[in-house]
């Protein structure tokens, strides 16, 4: 029996093809091949036309199909997984009212802020968890405030998941992972957050039904099948954000797990049964995929904006040529602590862990008689893993310690120098996996639609490839280098 996974980031579209039988992946495709444009209208605005998104689940399920001589019969079940905090707005006919305002977009941040203080820290942090931030649920209230005629034609709001569940089986649907990544979910109360709504002026209408994370949800409609190359009433059994996909893809479920991920965004994510929150919403809590409101499992989350995006601008910039296993092997040739280059990687929206500050990228101490480009790729990798433990701090202060990470071995976390300076820095060993956000929607789309009968049985197939342990060696090494990077940071993004 087979299953397609899809993981709609903000650089690609990627699908996969999932024997479930034997726990391994029959074909990968993905759809750009370069990466997708985000639309920066003004200063910290991103947007992206969801219509890419839905050309990107096209384009790659042809190719997964037209690659194996597989039937069409023989798909049992299909899984998304997509960017988080997106909104995309619709009207009666399901039309797109305005481009989809990404997760990395910073313009309703004092919307948030204001409606945190208004309301109440407390009552916030009690209920939801986190401040309303700069999530989906004040992005909504951004729309409304500055873009009237397009608020008055909504019919349903969306997170990219639910619209690309939405152009598959024709139905709007969320789920409660969903709603508490968009901060529409109160966890006091196990209900949609009436008293948020209430204070936004928001129609609680404008929600989706709320359907299982993993479970039956919809069915391919033949409109769809026909798009796809498909056969109509394939189960939809699975959605989930990006990050709670991505720990479900390297097993964390449980309390104790640690998984991260050094994508365009980067993110270590716990799983918690108790509740567990920042009171500076600097980390985030949102329903992990198994949370129910009588079994609650719980994911806290740690996000750096600017992580592979900082890694794809230094390569533009220095030599668009150059291939990322090359800057991997050139950041090797430079010492640890880049000779005191330090690299901040803000660059990209808002950030959480400056309390959603957004202080802007830079290289710090440059020495131009003696740092080359080694020291620059170097310092760009050591910058995003100092970003990750100075967020990991965070968490321990809510009392969330890593005893090991997980992370699948792709992106940033294909360089030796990254994985060895995480766990260097960390003193936390860190077992790679090959798997990835698609996979991992395609296993869950087989638990989903009942192929496994437990979800332990879904990682079968599942590949441990290494284990990165701390070298002792280097650990004064590392804390020196972070001292300055933190020195740095402190005086330049006031943290």
């Amino acid at each position: 029996m087979y299953f397609i996974g899809y993981d709609i980031g903000s650089s690609f579209t990627k699908a996969c093809l999932f024997n479930a039988e034997i726990g391994k992946i029959v074909e990968n495709a993905q759809y750009p091949k370069s990466e997708q444009p985000i639309q920066v209208e003004q200063q910290d605005w991103a947007e992206q036309n969801p219509e890419m998104w839905w050309n990107g689940v096209k384009y790659a399920t042809l190719q997964l199909m037209s690659d194996n001589n597989i039937s069409p019969e023989d798909i049992k079940g299909i899984g998304i997984s997509y960017q988080m905090h997106g909104l995309i707005l619709v009207d009666s006919q399901q039309n797109v009212l305005r481009p989809s305002i990404i997760w990395c977009d910073s313009r309703a941040v004092e919307t948030g802020n204001r409606a945190f203080q208004e309301i109440g820290e407390n009552v916030c942090l009690e209920h939801l968890l986190n401040s309303p931030g700069n999530f989906t649920a004040s992005k909504l209230k951004w729309v409304q405030e500055n873009e009237p005629e397009v608020y008055s034609k909504i019919h349903k709001l969306m997170l990219p998941g639910d619209y690309i569940a939405m152009k598959l089986s024709g139905e709007i649907q969320t789920t409660i992972c969903g709603l508490s990544e968009g901060i529409f979910w109160d966890f006091k109360k196990a209900a949609t957050a009436e008293f948020l709504l209430s204070h936004l002026n928001i129609d609680s209408a404008f929600l989706p039904d709320i359907v299982t994370c993993m479970g039956p949800q919809s069915v391919l409609s033949k409109d769809a099948a026909e798009e796809l190359n498909l056969v109509a009433g394939i189960p939809i059994t699975y959605r989930a954000g990006d990050q709670p996909n991505n720990a479900f893809s390297l097993n964390v479920l449980n309390p104790g797990d640690i998984a991260a991920t050094a994508g365009t965004s980067g993110v270590v994510y716990a799983v918690t049964d108790a509740i567990k929150y920042d009171p500076e919403s600097r980390v985030n809590t949102f329903a992990h995929v198994n949370y129910l409101p009588e079994s609650p499992k719980l994911g806290v989350l740690l996000c750096i904006n600017g992580t592979g995006i900082s890694y794809s601008w230094l390569r533009k910039s220095i030599d668009n040529s150059l291939d990322y296993a090359t800057m991997n092997s050139l950041a090797a040739d430079a010492p640890i602590g880049c000779e005191d280059l330090a690299f901040l990687p803000w660059g990209n929206g808002a950030e959480r862990i400056l309390c959603n500050q957004s202080p802007g990228a830079g290289f710090h101490g440059l020495k131009f008689n003696i740092h080359s480009n080694a020291h620059l790729i170097r310092s760009v990798q050591e910058g995003v893993v100092f970003s990750f433990y100075y967020g990991m701090q965070i968490m321990k202060e809510i009392g969330l310690k890593p005893e090991v990470i997980r992370a699948g071995k792709a992106n940033m976390f294909l360089s030796s120098v990254f994985r060895d300076t995480l766990a260097g820095i960390s003193n936390v060993p860190i077992e790679l996996y090959d798997t990835d956000g698609a996979q991992g929607a395609a296993r869950a789309a087989a638990f989903g639609q009942g192929f496994y009968s437990t979800i332990e049985e879904a990682y079968t197939g599942l590949e441990r490839l290494s284990v990165i342990h701390p070298n002792k060696d280097d650990q004064q090494a590392y804390q020196d280098a972070y001292v300055r990077w933190l020195e740095v940071n402190s005086q330049l993004a006031g943290s």
